[in-house]
């Protein structure tokens, strides 16, 4: 059975169609790279994944049901803008993660922080940017969950964060469960992936392996983006 599973899924916004019939499976334990210029749709699969959106039309399964509460409980989201109180310290942070979430791990979001040197008396706001985007990913891969959504886990932080981005998430997800990971940058983590879905202008122009797609194509999953949408 798939983990998840979108069914002609359609979204319209003032009668202007976000999303044209979107059909698309993500199999256990795959990392899979939803792969698009911005403005290309991405964020709007993910919120109706999270249930933050309705679909116009179509229907979205995780676990072969509808998505509600029961899936809420078993997907962690990484939103591409943080939602935490800057104020809030680092170790606030984890405790108020563990207080919301019965899967939370604290023992290893800790182990994390320090692997990572993030300070855990620090407020929030006087963090670096890669050491808050950082702390966002600990909190969100040290749930138990069967599905980690990351929306643009590497906005805005420097190549050396990352790839310790890339390595933590690599890492650290619970076994037998997938990643969704939303970006355009593509050369940054297409090391990474298992499966590649290209979305362009709200339809899905590819999706399929990414070995299978380079021995195809003869180059990188990110030279085949260039060349099919001429970036």
């Amino acid at each position: 059975m798939s983990l998840l599973e979108l069914k002609n899924v359609t979204k319209t916004f003032d009668k202007k169609k976000i999303l044209d019939n979107v059909s698309l499976t993500v199999a256990p334990g795959r990392i899979v790279g939803l792969l698009g210029k911005n403005g290309a749709g991405k964020t709007t699969v993910i919120k109706l994944i999270n249930d933050l959106l309705t679909p116009t039309s179509g229907e979205i399964l995780f676990n072969g049901k509808p998505i509600g509460p029961l899936s809420k409980a078993q997907i962690s989201f990484l939103p591409e803008a943080s939602c935490l109180e800057p104020r809030l310290q680092v170790n606030q942070a984890v405790r108020m993660y563990a207080d919301f979430y019965a899967d939370f791990d604290a023992d290893k979001a800790n182990a994390l922080l320090d692997k990572h040197g993030i300070p855990q008396e620090s407020t929030l706001n006087k963090l670096s940017k890669g050491m808050g985007e950082k702390l966002r990913l600990i909190l969100v891969m040290s749930r138990n969950a069967k599905l980690y959504i990351l929306d643009e886990p590497l906005g805005g932080v420097d190549p050396a964060t990352r790839d310790e981005i890339l390595d933590t998430i690599l890492h650290n997800f619970a076994e037998g469960a997938s990643v969704l990971l939303s970006t355009h940058l593509i050369a940054d983590i297409e090391r990474i992936l298992d499966d590649v879905v290209f979305i362009d202008d709200g339809k899905i122009a590819l999706a399929e392996p990414a070995d299978t797609l380079r021995d195809r194509e003869g180059c990188s999953v990110d030279q085949t983006f260039r060349r099919m949408f001429k970036c």
